[in-house]
């Protein structure tokens, strides 16, 4: 440690009120690594520090302002000046993104708890006429927790088989036959549309018929499970409200890229087959 004469040094009170951080922080920011008294008096532990220190200990309040954990102030503190604003863009990005996730599950779970009450009212339902298409598919019995990841690869693996039928011929979309949540396991059918007329017989393939259909449109969050199922009590509400009938089964359709887009943005459609 270098040698700094005591006169040039604050005491833990002085420095936690320039600090603006508690006596009992600086104790856990010592023992943790994250802010280390310039001395530390060998006969009665009594801790110094330097006033420049006093930036580092700042920006270490500001942080925690932001409840972010010690890990991640840790991080942010003892990185290269120019890489801290990267860091906290990156940490506040999550941040959002779990806001987000969580303010559509509050919507979600007060409408099962006031037993369905106002479901209409947080979605704007609306009708289109989908066209006959050829799509590659996959098909797996899966859970709630393992749908994400396995859409994601499934529609990766079909994209490139696509390149030998004529190429993605449109969104992808992920077909449910059966429920998945808690209590069941569907099957999910991920497909991918091709340019072609038939489908391959090299592949798994099918057509989707023309239909006509009710659908709602969902940002990135709503997206997230179990808010999504909100999404499909809405829209079969409708259905029935509208005296149409559901003529298959349900799916989402993957418009925009996931990983480009915020919490906020619209990435996915649920809809159902109607008649």
């Amino acid at each position: 440690m270098e040698d700094v004469r005591v006169a040039e040094l604050l005491g833990t009170g002085e420095f936690a009120r320039r600090s603006r951080l508690s006596l009992k922080a600086l104790r856990l920011y010592d023992r943790l690594g994250l802010l280390v008294p310039a001395r530390v008096d060998p006969g009665n532990g009594y801790r110094r520090y330097r006033a420049d220190q006093l930036p580092v200990a700042r920006l270490v309040a500001r942080l925690r302002m932001l409840d972010m954990p010690l890990a991640t102030v840790a991080r942010i503190v003892s990185a290269p000046p120019d890489e801290r604003a990267a860091l906290l863009a990156a940490y506040w990005d999550g941040v959002e993104q779990r806001v987000a996730a969580q303010r559509t599950l509050a919507a979600h779970l007060r409408v099962v708890l006031s037993g369905g009450k106002g479901l209409l009212e947080m979605y704007e339902i609306a009708q289109r006429s989908v066209g006959r298409q050829v799509v590659l598919t996959e098909q797996r019995h899966v859970t709630p927790e393992q749908l994400p990841e396995w859409i994601a690869e499934a529609t990766d693996r079909l994209e490139k088989a696509a390149r030998a039928h004529g190429g993605v011929a449109g969104a992808s979309f992920v077909v449910y036959h059966g429920d998945v949540n808690e209590d069941s396991d569907g099957p999910a059918e991920v497909c991918v549309p091709i340019e072609a007329d038939e489908a391959p017989a090299d592949a798994a393939a099918r057509v989707e018929p023309e239909h006509r259909e009710a659908y709602v449109r969902l940002t990135k969050a709503q997206v997230r499970y179990p808010q999504i199922l909100s999404a499909y009590d809405a829209v079969a509400e409708w259905i029935k409200a509208n005296g149409h009938e559901i003529a298959a089964a349900p799916r989402e359709v993957y418009f925009a890229g996931w990983g480009e887009n915020g919490p906020d943005d619209a990435v996915c459609d649920v809809a159902f087959p109607v008649r």
